[in-house]
């Protein structure tokens, strides 16, 4: 347990401190850019922040759900997916670099938000709930990353690279959890999960 704290206080620092390093590719390399105005740049910064603070909360989830998890390869399984997700933190923040913008003032409270969740599903209902949660979580984010596509500038091609490559991999994690053997959340968790995430992106378009 205190070497799993220990990993989970280094998962923290790595996320809200370091800079995010990606194992992959990063999706807008060879992408032809069309120059943005100030009014796209700016809408474009705002839904590359509301991306970026997703990225720090699925790395706080998958935390705390494997911290609280009870099988050595779900626990792996559940790595390899945070792994994936400190590549979409990468290329989030690489955008917003690029953009000359910048990630959530507020994404400490982000992070510790989703680490209590993950924590709390993976200890309150076990692995077969938690994985219920990732299902949901996966398929609200690839919902919202598919709005983001409607709403992003049609010149900002780079983040429309990355924002495709991102839902990709969030199909994949819930087809994952799926397999796993995660069970269906009930209706009133999945709508508190809408609510909290309306909130997040509400307030991190701005702040």
């Amino acid at each position: 347990m205190i070497n799993a704290l220990i990993l989970a206080a280094d998962s923290a620092l790595r996320t809200l401190i370091a800079e995010p390093r990606a194992s992959r590719p990063y999706p807008a390399t060879g992408v032809t850019e069309l120059q943005l105005n100030e009014t796209e740049r700016r809408q474009a910064g705002a839904l590359m922040r509301i991306n970026h603070v997703g990225e720090v909360c699925a790395q706080a989830l998958y935390t705390g759900q494997a911290l609280a998890c009870q099988s050595p390869a779900l626990r792996a399984q559940l790595a390899e997916a945070s792994r994936e997700e400190t590549d979409h933190l990468a290329w989030t923040q690489q955008r917003l670099n690029d953009l000359n913008d910048r990630p959530s003032l507020l994404n400490p409270i982000w992070y510790a938000g989703a680490f209590a969740i993950g924590f709390a599903a993976g200890k309150l209902g076990g692995d077969q709930v938690s994985l219920g949660f990732v299902v949901e979580t996966e398929r609200q984010v690839e919902a919202h990353l598919q709005s983001h596509m409607d709403l992003l500038p049609a010149a900002d091609t780079a983040s429309r690279a990355i924002v495709s490559q991102m839902k990709a991999d969030e199909m994949a994690h819930a087809q994952m959890a799926m397999k796993a053997g995660a069970v269906e959340l009930p209706a009133p968790v999945k709508s508190v999960m809408k609510m909290a995430a309306k909130v997040m992106t509400t307030v991190a378009h701005r702040v």
